[in-house]
């Protein structure tokens, strides 16, 4: 028997792996230390009202004959994607439709098999830093090339830089790719860019026969008016862009695994739908996402549903906003925090890992270092808003005094 050998070239564990067992191992060496989590980008505030009321009433519908639902159809059920057609799409003037919207059980999990698309030989780039699914799930299909521990970097990767020089806008390689992956707000820099930068980048993908990978999953926390909420509402972005949404943040779903992909029909290469493809290893590798979840998604877009959710998020953005100007008052730079939850700081001459162990032993504050999203990332440091206000008040206080 032979293995697929691309999974031994991953360096280490996953990021957020590293991370727990590191705290893990210090909570045992110090268990009387109350340790604050502002690392991982799980939320806190419990589901909504109005999401809650779906929930049981699907749970109810599961158990009467009459309205008992077995297996999801594999694409979504029609009154859910419907809905988002029309809510997230249609009144922000994109054309995008019902069947071209496919449900799933998360963001995470469509930014890592989309890959699966896309021949072996085809270039990817990335911005740097980026959110590590996006790299490592092409390393594991074998399109990465060879890691350089040195460095951080794997051969057949292009990388963007976005670094405080150039603002954590990436410009466009030098290098032709094939796939181009933009995370937008962004994770982790927390910083977004406007209609006018995604504009650049659609054209110089339709000039290039290449696809944008479009992870949106922020998009609930955009303020900026000059940042769209989708790349559709970019000119021309049908023809070459992939967007993945998420129901975690905005909805906080981390815990119930909702979210949706839009293939437009427009997309192909080389002679071949990619809204045909994906809906095929959709229906092949995928039962659905059961009722119960999509019926919350409902849920989201109704009126309650949307003033409750309104108010998560902008209870989240308080907390970034508190990080970062309490990250400011104590003399770091910093950046995000007005269209996502997450901040980016720079850590001086401490290395990301270094300034990860002076926090957790001095300040007792978890947070993820910069180097775990790519090279660029190295010299900073991501806390994310979505603890409780106390405890990030609690935090910056911590670092302010002991960090």
């Amino acid at each position: 028997m032979k293995i697929n050998e691309n999974y031994q070239k991953l360096p280490g564990s996953y990021l957020f792996s590293t991370i727990s067992k590191k705290v893990k191992a210090f909570q045992k060496e110090h268990p009387e230390k109350e340790i604050i989590r502002l690392g991982i980008g799980d939320v806190t505030l419990p589901i909504v009202p109005a999401v809650i009321k779906a929930l049981h009433q699907a749970v109810d519908e599961m158990g009467n004959a009459s309205t008992f639902h077995g297996y999801a159809p594999d694409l979504g059920y029609p009154f859910l994607r419907e809905t988002i057609a029309r809510e997230d799409y249609e009144k922000r003037g994109c054309d995008v439709k019902a069947d071209e919207i496919f449900i799933s059980d998360g963001a995470k999990s469509d930014c890592g098999n989309i890959q699966e698309l896309f021949g072996p030989e085809a270039r990817i780039a990335v911005c740097d830093p980026v959110y590590p699914v996006y790299v490592d799930s092409n390393v594991m299909a074998g399109r990465a090339g060879e890691y350089d521990p040195s460095s951080g970097i794997w051969s057949k990767v292009i990388y963007l830089p976005c670094t405080r020089e150039n603002r954590f806008v990436p410009g466009l390689p030098k290098e032709t790719p094939d796939m181009i992956y933009l995370c937008n707000p962004s994770n982790p820099t927390g910083t977004a860019m406007t209609g006018k930068q995604l504009k650049v980048w659609v054209d110089y993908a339709n000039e290039h026969d290449a696809v944008i990978l479009y992870d949106a999953a922020y998009e609930a926390y955009i303020s900026d008016r000059e940042v769209p909420h989708s790349i559709y509402e970019v000119e021309g972005a049908k023809t070459c862009a992939i967007e993945f949404r998420s129901f975690s943040k905005n909805a906080g779903f981390t815990g119930m695994r909702l979210g949706f992909t839009v293939v437009p029909k427009e997309l192909s290469f080389g002679g071949a739908s990619l809204h045909d493809m994906w809906a095929r290893r959709h229906g092949t590798k995928y039962n659905g996402a059961p009722y119960i979840q999509q019926k919350a998604g409902m849920a989201v877009y109704s009126q309650e549903g949307r003033r409750e959710l309104a108010e998560q998020v902008a209870y989240y953005m308080r907390n970034a906003r508190t990080i970062a100007q309490g990250l400011e008052e104590a003399g770091y730079e910093v950046a995000g925090g007005v269209n996502s939850p997450y901040v980016w700081l720079h850590t001086g001459k401490l290395t990301s890992w270094e300034f990860f162990d002076r926090l957790l032993e001095n300040a007792q504050v978890v947070g993820t270092p910069g180097s775990g999203f790519g090279p660029s990332g190295e010299h900073y440091f991501r806390l994310t808003g979505f603890g409780t206000y106390e405890n990030t008040v609690k935090a910056i206080e911590r670092i302010k005094t002991y960090g």
